[in-house]
């Protein structure tokens, strides 16, 4: 008799297996244990594991399971690590399940852990035998800092689905468009000095001064030129993000960087924003040779569109009983989409409870998410 934990066991045991991502490296952990964990189960229910260790990372892997052979199927992914916690907000230990008020409260209950909880239950009773298509279930690393997890899996390994489904919280709402991420620190080079005499320095400050209101101008253009319907906030938006320079009110400032977040709609390339950024700041660029620079601070992530006409949308639509839409933050699903199958972010839970205090599962979710992940697997694997 398999020993399988039921959801809210599973659910206890995912949440205290940390794995905070961060790019601070005093927070960022690993995620074996969590991998460990899950693959232990799906071993248990005849899948195929294989753990992929995630180079350029402290110590974090992906893990693909499969069940079942031949071409095609239903891939369910998603990420394993969570975001770091301020201790001070939570009502009670973010590591610790608390099952009140018809909720789960605890970090990574809603983004995303829980999915994995879901999809567990949902894989009971299924054998190789019984599958026409294969069913595959991957976890990934990093998410939440690089999607690093997420890039490496679809560039090294060879599979090709008929549909993914990544399980972030959306509700179970179908999402099938989402903006592109991507963040950049603008570095101005100055000349340090004594403050009574500003013409034997070059202020910094004064240079992150001009390149804010070349970047006012920038954010117009964007509004103007720019628009997608489907988004609540209808343009690529530039966000100024964090600022740092000087280090006394006597001294002129000699060094300042500026990080900033731009997000793209479906359709534009990477590279179109990165021309328009270059363009806003060439003026200041000649102005001060040598003296204004820009560089990426991480991985940029591309935006998202699945085409609303696919089968797999208008399933999700019907099982569901929501109609798709368009959301603002990035997931994995541009990466995974690059397995060449229709893809979807389908999930229980709230983005609102994401990256929160006192994250909660609602119970209400569950019998939904069990319905909707037993219809996927009926109609893409048996």
């Amino acid at each position: 008799m398999k020993n399988l934990p039921n959801f809210t066991d599973s659910l206890t045991q995912l949440i205290a297996s940390a794995s905070i991502s961060s790019s601070q490296e005093s927070w960022d952990q690993g995620n074996l244990a969590v991998i460990q964990l899950l693959a232990t189960w799906f071993e248990q229910l005849d899948f195929n594991i294989d753990i992929q260790a995630v180079p350029g990372t402290r110590n974090k892997y992906n893990l693909l399971a499969k069940l079942g052979s031949g071409e095609g199927g239903l891939l369910l992914a998603g990420h394993s690590d969570t975001v770091p916690f301020d201790e001070n907000r939570w009502q009670s230990d973010p590591f610790k399940i608390v099952n009140q008020d018809d909720k789960f409260y605890g970090l990574g209950t809603c983004d995303m852990k829980g999915f994995f909880a879901f999809i567990l239950q949902a894989c009971k009773g299924l054998t190789s035998e019984k599958l026409k298509k294969p069913l595959y279930i991957l976890a990934t690393a990093d998410e939440e800092t690089t999607m690093a997890g997420a890039r490496f899996f679809t560039q090294n390994k060879d599979i090709k689905p008929d549909v993914a489904i990544i399980g972030e919280p959306t509700n179970l709402v179908p999402v099938i468009m989402h903006k592109g991420h991507m963040s950049h620190r603008i570095t101005i080079q100055g000349e340090s000095g004594h403050s009574s005499k500003p013409n034997l320095g070059v202020n910094a400050i004064e240079i992150m001064h001009q390149v804010i209101g070349q970047l006012m101008q920038l954010k117009e253009r964007l509004a103007h030129n720019y628009s997608n319907q489907a988004f609540d906030v209808k343009e690529p938006t530039l966000n100024l993000g964090a600022i740092h320079g000087g280090d006394n009110a006597n001294r002129i400032c000699g060094h300042c960087v500026l990080d900033i977040d731009m997000r793209a709609l479906p359709g534009m390339a990477d590279s179109e924003l990165i021309q328009l950024l270059a363009e806003a700041l060439k003026p200041l660029a000649e102005k001060y040779p040598s003296r204004v620079s820009f560089a990426e601070l991480d991985p940029s992530s591309p935006s998202f569109e699945q085409n609303k006409s696919s089968g797999l949308v208008s399933l999700a639509e019907e099982i569901s009983g929501h109609q798709c839409c368009a959301v603002n933050y990035a997931t994995e699903a541009p990466f995974i989409q690059q397995l060449g199958c229709q893809t979807i972010v389908l999930g229980p839970g709230s983005i609102d409870q994401a990256h929160q205090p006192n994250e909660f599962l609602a119970h209400s979710e569950i019998d939904k998410t069990d319905v909707i992940l037993a219809k996927m697997i009926q109609r893409y694997c048996l």
